[in-house]
This record gives C-alpha cells, sequence and structure tokens, in this order.
C-alpha cells in the first residue's frame, strides 16, 4: 500500500491504493422523460465516460411514448458523450437533468433515453491546500496518470482551520486544472505549488485547495478495457 507522509501544509484525503489499471464497468438507461436525472457513481474511484448516445434506437427501451407523440422513429443527438465527460469524468458521483439535451433535439415528440456506458477508475486522492505543495507519489517502475484535478473550492470543511468565515463562504469556484496533468503525467513523482499564480484565481478573497485524482501504472499499460 502506497501512503503519504503528511506534513502540516499537505491535507491528504482518501485512501491511499496500490495503483495498477484496475477498472469496473458500469451501465446507466434514463428515459428522456421531463424532469428525469441521469446519475452516474462509483463507490472506489473516479467516473471516466466511455459512450454516450441520447437516442431513439430501438422499439424497447422506454416505449412508452408522449401524450400525442410522434411514431417511432431512430433518431440520434450529437455530442452527448463530450457533454457527459465534460460534466462527469474524474468525479466520483455526477447527476445531470437530461433536458440539458433538449436544447437542439432531432428526436422531439418522441420519447428518448440517455443511455451511457462508464469505466470506475479506481484512483489515489489527494487535497493540498493554498500555499502547500501537492505531492504525488508512485511505487517504483509505476508512473502517474492524473484522472482529475479542480482548484478552489467546492465545500465549508476542507482546509478551514483557523480561516475566517468570509474565505471560506464561496463553494461554488472550484475550475478543473490541465496544469497538474501537464507537469505530472508520465513521471514517477511529482511536486506541485498549490497558489493563485500557477492555477489562476478562480474566487478572488476565497481560501482553496486543490484537489487531485490520479493513478500509478506501469508504462505502456492503458486504464481501459
Amino acid at each position: 500500500m502506497l501512503c503519504f507522509r503528511l506534513s502540516t501544509t499537505l491535507l491528504l484525503a482518501a485512501t491511499c491504493l496500490l495503483m495498477t489499471a484496475v477498472v469496473s464497468t458500469e451501465r446507466a438507461t434514463t428515459c428522456g422523460s421531463e424532469g428525469n436525472v441521469q446519475r452516474l457513481s462509483c463507490d472506489d474511484g473516479v467516473i471516466s465516460v466511455q459512450t454516450a448516445v441520447y437516442q431513439r434506437g430501438n422499439a424497447v427501451t422506454c416505449v412508452k411514448l408522449r401524450p400525442g407523440a410522434m411514431p417511432l422513429r431512430p433518431c440520434t443527438q450529437a455530442g452527448t458523450v463530450d457533454v457527459l465527460k465534460k460534466r462527469c469524468d474524474g468525479k466520483t458521483e455526477c447527476e445531470l437533468n437530461i433536458n440539458v439535451f433538449h436544447t437542439s433535439d432531432p428526436c422531439y415528440g418522441i420519447t428518448t433515453y440517455l443511455d451511457v456506458n462508464y469505466t470506475c477508475i479506481h484512483s489515489i486522492h489527494l487535497v493540498a491546500c493554498e500555499g502547500s505543495f501537492a505531492q504525488l507519489q508512485c511505487d517504483q517502475g509505476q508512473v502517474i496518470s492524473v484522472t482529475c484535478a479542480h482548484y478552489g473550492r467546492s465545500d465549508q470543511t476542507t482546509c478551514v482551520y483557523q480561516r475566517p468565515l468570509n474565505q471560506i463562504q464561496d463553494i461554488s469556484c472550484s475550475s478543473p486544472t490541465p496544469q497538474v496533468a501537464d507537469s505530472c503525467n508520465g513521471q514517477n513523482s511529482c511536486t506541485i505549488t498549490v497558489n493563485n499564480s500557477v492555477f489562476g484565481d478562480p474566487c478572488v478573497g476565497t481560501y482553496k485547495y486543490l484537489k487531485v485524482a490520479y493513478t500509478c501504472n506501469y508504462p505502456g499499460t492503458s486504464l481501459l478495457p
């Protein structure tokens, strides 16, 4: 089991697991009725969307027509997988109202469904408070592959020690940070300085933190089946 030595400035969240290319495959299908919500979740690991279709592709799935609906016909919404990957990849759980796909609906008038296949990638999670350093480390011979990194604040419980309330009130300013993957992918170990000069400032005046999920794999090993 791989664990990191904690310092007073580094908060390491979740467990430190021995990382190899371990994934589980899940599927979620949600009928396209008004108000329905698609929910993806991983009990152990982070989401990686593989395929996603918003469609009416057969006469079996979600076959109940809306009142006054037109007859069944093949139809598919373009760009569905891109929407799911942007919203859900790298998270442990993800929910979205499928009405987001109705903005330019080629299946208007018929009952559709959202069908998603995703994998749960077992990963190491860490959190480093603003002003500290995030240390990513793999076993000898393995390299880092960052699956998700966000800088900002999404709750009022993380990195709050001796912080005034006005510095932890904004909990909707977290944003993706490709800098971690750019710096650390393919390395055996990597140290990231956590401050606004590296990641920018998504919420001025708020005390922030960096959340990272990553895996350790042998070079040339694919995470996905």
